[in-house]
């Protein structure tokens, strides 16, 4: 009869112990995912992506090692842990709106104060610099304190084990910690194969759902060793009608505050695996057509009323110095508008490289909602190039995706690389010696190569750097040129070509046309290889970019955080 009994016993203990580790593996994966959340979307307020999910990780790193020290002062873990779960799900589940009411208001608060008492929007001298500070630092207070509470999990779980058996284990921190880094990798394979294709706050809905879901589980197993019990119960019943709330109208609510972050009106916002995509509108005046600015990140990409500036001194100059254009290469580009620009020369074949199928869609297909494509302005924009039969696609990192070209000896006319500023580690590869080398691979001897290359303005030593790097991968003819583009400043290319003559006298050599609609001319093209005297003296203070280095992100790092005051 007592073997029996201990049998039972022995069971019983079993069972609960397991469940307590499955729930702290349930716990970790929505731990991990608040954290990425968290991370991308204040990358997406802040535009600065890379910056704020460093940043947050280390502040919820730090913040979860303070969580742990701070569990040591409750005494009753059974309690604590259950007040603790059901103030995560509620925290989690309402973070991401916080934070976007935060910017909100932060921007909209001189709009309010005008009209509320001066009944008019020009406001008098007022410093509301602090409510932006306040505004950009939500994002890491929200984030900390919730991993806070996250770092209180492990110490309450191995108090409770240790109560359960009524002695100390051996084996406790290690089968926490075992089940808490399987479960946060799990929750890493669900953010990514997943949540990244949702919307931040019906991410942090159903993130939230599971987190009161194993907080009730709790509840109900242990709800007569928990302090108030019955009142946690009315909580968490006040934390579901939450969700169910932010279930509903979190998306609309999102949508909305992103909308007050932009000056235009938001038309269209996306995620894709890569990136926040967001459209925004501005109707100027009933005689002119409306004005359509892509931010990627939060970041501008370009704005329909000047990116022919930009796109056609991006392709015109690299087709104008190669001695054929019938077989050409972009990199990046996705939006089509190199494309476009690259297709009035009457190409034979054009292979456009993207990481980024989402941008690709975006700009080739139709988006319809309610009733029409949201996205027409951006197909009209292009011209539809994105559907040229000539047009071969390649979704591919570009750094890795070159090589089937080198495999195959296959040499390109003529090469433009659209790729985004070096703001991001990942990116530097795509600036270094090495991947400029493969470009060299893959040019034909009488083609060119323009690169896109930041502002010779705000980012100087990067724009030169982009030069250096390239004379040292191997091109011949390095040269440099600029031209104002109105949404960005000054701004700059590197052309290059391997052989003979360098890209400007192979331009005023050649007499190739350009095309009928072009908005450039020759003159305004050659004009723009003239730079400052002596803007190039600081090449003898720069290195080129590699690979290990990452010499092109910190200087670009460098030259647009000081621009903006950072």
């Amino acid at each position: 009869m007592f073997a029996r009994f201990a049998s039972i016993e022995g069971r019983r203990l079993f069972l609960q112990d397991t469940l307590l580790i499955l729930i702290m593996a349930t716990l970790a994966a929505c731990g991990l995912i608040y954290q990425y959340l968290l991370s991308h979307y204040a990358g997406r307020v802040l535009g600065i992506m890379e910056h704020a999910i460093y940043t947050m990780i280390g502040v919820m790193i730090v913040s979860m090692g303070l969580g742990a020290f701070i569990a040591r002062g409750f005494k009753c873990a059974v309690s604590a842990f259950a007040w603790l779960e059901v103030s995560i799900a509620l925290l989690g589940s309402c973070g991401i709106l916080i934070v976007g009411g935060a910017f909100a208001f932060a921007f909209l608060f001189p709009e309010i104060i005008s009209r509320t008492f001066f009944a008019s929007e020009s406001l008098p001298v007022v410093n509301v610099s602090y409510l932006i500070a306040i505004a950009e630092v939500t994002p890491y207070l929200i984030g900390g304190l919730i991993a806070v509470m996250i770092g209180m999990e492990i110490p309450f779980i191995a108090r409770i084990r240790e109560e359960l058996y009524g002695r100390h284990l051996g084996h406790n921190v290690g089968t926490i910690y075992g089940a808490d880094y399987i479960g946060a990798g799990v929750g890493a394979a669900i953010f990514i194969l997943y949540m990244l294709r949702l919307e931040p706050s019906e991410a942090a809905v159903y993130t939230a759902s599971v987190n009161l879901c194993t907080g009730v589980i709790f509840l109900v197993w242990y709800f007569k060793e928990i302090k108030l019990g019955k009142l946690l119960l009315l909580v968490h019943g006040a934390v579901l009608a939450v969700l169910l709330v932010v279930s509903l109208y979190g998306t609309g609510w999102s949508h909305a505050l992103e909308s007050m972050l932009y000056e235009d009106a938001v038309i269209l916002s996306e995620d894709t695996p890569y990136q926040h995509i967001t459209v925004t509108k501005r109707r100027v005046s009933p005689h002119t057509p409306p004005v359509y600015t892509l931010f990627l990140n939060g970041r501008t990409q370009f704005s329909s009323e000047d990116e022919h500036i930009y796109h056609e001194f991006l392709v015109h100059p690299g087709v104008l110095a190669s001695a054929r254009h019938d077989d050409v290469l972009i990199i990046g580009g996705g939006d089509g508008l190199a494309l476009r620009n690259l297709l009035e020369w009457e190409p034979r074949r054009v292979t456009l490289m993207d990481l980024d199928e989402g941008v690709v869609r975006l700009f080739r297909d139709p988006f319809n909602k309610g009733g029409g494509a949201v996205n027409q302005p951006l197909l009209a924009l292009n011209k539809n190039s994105l559907r040229d039969p000539r047009l071969n696609l390649v979704f591919a990192d570009a750094y890795n995706g070159v090589d089937e070209f080198i495999a195959k000896k296959h040499r390109f006319d003529t090469i433009i690389v659209d790729l985004p500023d070096p703001s991001h580690p990942d990116l530097n590869k795509l600036y270094s010696v090495s991947f400029y080398k493969k470009m060299r691979h893959i040019l034909a001897g009488d083609g060119a190569i323009v690169v896109q290359s930041t502002s010779p303005y705000h980012a100087k030593r990067a724009f030169v750097t982009v030069g250096l790097t390239m004379r040292e991968a191997g091109f011949k003819n390095v040269e440099r040129y600029h031209h104002n583009v109105p949404s960005f400043g000054e701004w700059g290319w590197t052309i290059a070509t391997p052989i003979g003559q360098g890209p400007l006298a192979r331009i005023k050599s050649r007499s190739k046309s350009l095309p009928a609609e072009s908005w450039a001319t020759h003159e305004l093209i050659e004009a723009a290889f003239v730079f400052a005297r002596d803007y190039f003296a600081i090449e003898d203070t720069l290195e080129p970019n590699r690979l290990g280095n990452h010499l092109m992100y910190f200087l670009h790092q460098e030259a647009w955080l000081d621009d903006e005051g950072r």
